[in-house]
């Protein structure tokens, strides 16, 4: 079973992406900012990570900088409301595999996780 870190600041995203995760077979875990998803990150594996930008603490970018700097190869989709071109390529300059600006519709997340995991 394949698992998938998200972080993101709000519950209710949270849950409304681990709900739709769960469904299709994923094991999955949460952290509501990059602090504790880079404490998760240095302690589990996990196959894929969705990371909102805006957080408190940890902003999503400095987080995937810095799990990237772990030497961690896992795929990493960065979801968020910019949509203007410099945010995409600062997400990208971060260390991310994706960008995705919300709202995305369930069935396009599971399509693009199930790409960078095949």
């Amino acid at each position: 079973m394949k698992k998938i870190l998200i972080v993101d600041d709000s519950p209710v995203v949270r849950n409304f992406h681990m709900n739709i995760l769960r469904k299709e077979g994923y094991a999955v875990e949460d952290a509501e900012d990059g602090v504790i998803a880079l404490e998760k990150s240095l302690v589990n594996e996990y196959d894929l990570i969705l990371c909102d930008i805006n957080m408190p603490n940890m902003d999503g970018l400095t987080y995937v900088k810095k799990f990237r700097e772990l030497e961690k190869e896992t795929p990493v989709i960065i979801i968020s409301t910019q949509e203007e071109q410099h945010q995409k390529i600062k997400g990208f300059n971060s260390g991310a595999n994706l960008y995705i600006v919300k709202p995305v519709s369930p069935q396009k997340l599971i399509n693009h996780i199930r790409l960078l995991l095949e």
